[in-house]
């Protein structure tokens, strides 16, 4: 496994690190074995956010008396100067730290500048000047504003979602990243589980010397996988290549990544698993998406208030409700064993 640089940062690190945020659905005690074991095989870069319920927290339980060893960036959605104050606050206490590596705008709608009256770069420096926070980072879901954000070279990481799915534009982002010294954090690296194939995941990150993938990890046996990688790391053959072009003529066009960022519904809607139905009774074992209780989920599609709030929601600029409503027609036609998976 080769290290890679996050730009101006200087932050070195291997090319293989850790998404927290599926820890906050483990209890505390197998977070911390899942944290240490990361650590012992290897991995030193461990993303989290604010947001993540108290994934925070089982970070710094797990690995506060390593924190001169390893490096941890977090995330604000604040909107406000008072609210990303109280949130670094409270994600200091919840690492048990005094600083952050890097310090990131969450999940943003604009590119925060100097001067733009919301005052929220102008916190992010004196956080900076304060050593509260090493690196200014930011994250986005939308490619126009992730752009800009390279465009303005104003942060020294930018995390995106980016897999060997990704379009020529998310390429191009890589590379505008690259030439700005901007360190590039690649979220989604498995398409918010639509990708199968770790090593194929793998090998294609690899091809970046810009790219530091954070896989999202909840078990140990995922860990297991990412963790073989560091002495056996793959490299693009001709079989992955086949792998690869399969998965991207399958997943053309409009899909849900399953972020879950227009929910909660005001139907009870699990729109984060239901739009993409079609593709997950494809891409997975079949039957743990028949179950009564998905049925059930997915008949509360029939209940849609056609609000648009998914729809406005949706970082990917979806058409939401359509899309759920292909998804469920399929779905039916699937339980009458009309189509086979």
């Amino acid at each position: 496994m080769k290290n890679i640089t996050l730009g101006s940062t200087q932050i070195t690190v291997p090319q293989n690190a850790f998404g927290a945020l599926p820890i906050q659905r483990v209890d505390q005690q197998t977070a911390v074995r899942i944290l240490r074991k990361a650590y012992e095989g290897g991995m030193r870069f461990f993303d989290t956010a604010r947001a993540y319920s108290d994934s925070e927290e089982k970070l710094g339980a797990g690995l506060a008396d390593l924190r001169d060893q390893i490096y941890i960036a977090s995330k604000t959605a604040a909107k406000t100067p008072e609210q990303f104050w109280k949130d670094l606050d409270t994600t200091l206490t919840n690492l048990k730290t005094d600083y952050l590596d890097i310090y990131q705008f969450h999940c943003v709608d604009q590119c925060y500048a100097p001067g733009d009256g919301t005052g929220m770069y102008e916190a992010m420096l004196e956080a900076k000047a304060q050593g509260k926070i090493r690196h200014i980072g930011i994250t986005a879901h939308k490619i126009g504003i992730a752009e800009e954000i390279v465009a303005s070279g104003l942060y020294e990481t930018l995390q995106f979602p980016f897999s060997y799915l990704s379009s020529e534009k998310e390429l191009a982002l890589v590379e505008g990243c690259k030439r700005q010294n901007m360190g590039f954090i690649a979220m989604k690296g498995l398409a918010g589980g639509l990708i199968n194939d770790s090593k194929a995941a793998m090998a294609f990150m690899t091809q970046f010397d810009n790219v530091l993938p954070i896989w999202g990890i909840q078990k140990e046996s995922e860990l297991d996988e990412w963790l073989a990688f560091m002495e056996d790391t793959p490299e693009m053959t001709d079989e992955i290549r086949a792998v690869i072009a399969k998965d991207s003529q399958e997943l053309t066009g409009d899909f849900c990544r399953g972020c879950g960022y227009c929910m909660p519904c005001p139907a009870g809607i699990m729109i984060n698993q239901c739009a993409r139905m079609s593709l997950m009774l494809r891409r997975a074992p079949s039957e743990a998406w028949l179950t009564q209780e998905m049925q059930q989920e997915m008949k509360k599609i029939e209940g849609c208030l056609e609000c648009g709030a998914c729809k406005s929601k949706c970082p990917y600029e979806l058409d939401t409700p359509n899309l759920l409503k292909k998804n469920y027609e399929d779905y039916k036609r699937v339980l009458a064993g009309e189509v086979e998976v």
